[in-house]
């Protein structure tokens, strides 16, 4: 899919007609065709495959080439179900090619930011008013996004540490604290995430930095990568903080579960407790000896079983009174 926008007095316009599409100055690459990525060669702009994005070399994520800059991130998403219905999360690569005339994104994935920020270009601190101001812009919009991300996460934390340190969370179902970890090791996956989005995001500021400060004259944009570049560093603050927040969590889950499983343990040891005197007097009378007053005492019987009864009772009260049961 190819959707190229154009400057507005409100913004960023779609426009549709792609006769003109080197008048463009954002132009949206989604798992392009063939055939759309003959259109953009046109304009001399090299479009990256999915597997040269996914390279981990930094000299295939950020260089440049001719008169564009080609800064690749890894940002998360959404991705159709494979056999399914609906959408699942993923990261993936997102390939921004800045140049002189007009910005060009290709990504094979769904990050919300680029639904959105159209709507809010002219919005942003940058404007839209040139192609820096706009790749910037959609920068902050990613930004935005990743710290929605912890913000979610951080009332997903709230919730779980409420349900796992109330009163009596021992006593909670094995079923509750396995949902549990599991929520908490996608919110972790979350984080993990959103510090992968923020890292690349960061190498790519510090790389076109320069290029932003000569392609112009005015310092306005300088500032707002320096803006950025302290919002990015405060939110990886953020998410170490939930990161320790999870990693406490998961240890107070492991141990309402090892709690839960010890009153269990120590339940059956109780009642097998109750049962030994009992079967202790049994096995006395159990025995083959010839010799044994109490077989001929017509009271034995009853004598025995009072005994086990009582042995029984006993030992129940002394394990109450112990606080065991």
């Amino acid at each position: 899919m190819l959707r190229c926008y154009q400057q507005s007095p409100t913004g960023l316009e779609l426009n549709d007609d792609l006769s003109n599409l080197g008048t463009m100055v954002w132009i949206d690459l989604f798992s392009p065709t063939e055939a759309e990525i003959a259109m953009v060669l046109k304009l001399g702009v090299d479009v990256p495959s999915l597997a040269e994005m996914e390279e981990i070399e930094i000299s295939n994520r950020l260089y440049h080439e001719g008169k564009d800059d080609y800064l690749t991130v890894v940002l998360p998403g959404q991705i159709p179900v494979p056999k399914g219905v609906g959408m699942m999360q993923t990261m993936g690569p997102v390939c921004l090619v800045l140049g002189p005339n007009r910005l060009v994104t290709v990504r094979h994935h769904s990050p919300r930011p680029f639904e959105t920020f159209p709507e809010r270009a002219a919005k942003t601190v940058a404007g839209c008013g040139s192609v820096d101001a706009i790749f910037l812009g959609l920068v902050e919009e990613i930004i935005g996004r990743l710290a929605d991300l912890l913000e979610i996460t951080g009332r997903s934390l709230d919730e779980l540490t409420a349900k796992i340190y109330r009163e009596n969370g021992h006593l909670i179902k094995a079923d509750e604290h396995h949902k549990s970890l599991t929520r908490l090791g996608n919110e972790g996956e979350s984080i993990g995430r959103v510090r992968l989005a923020l890292l690349t995001i960061g190498r790519a500021l510090s790389y076109v930095e320069a290029s932003i400060a000569r392609r112009n004259e005015q310092a306005l944009l300088s500032e707002v990568v320096s803006a950025q570049k302290h919002d990015i560093a405060a939110l990886e603050v953020h998410a170490d903080f939930l990161s320790s927040r999870l990693g406490l969590a998961s240890d107070a889950t492991l141990g309402m579960i090892n709690l839960a499983q010890n009153v269990t343990v120590r339940i059956v040891s109780v009642v097998a407790a109750l049962f030994l005197p009992p079967t202790l007097i049994a096995s006395i009378y159990g025995m083959n000896f010839q010799v044994m007053p109490e077989l001929q005492n017509p009271y034995g019987y009853p004598l025995a079983l009072f005994l086990m009864f009582a042995s029984a009772v006993l030992t129940w009260a002394f394990c109450k009174w112990r606080g065991w049961l």
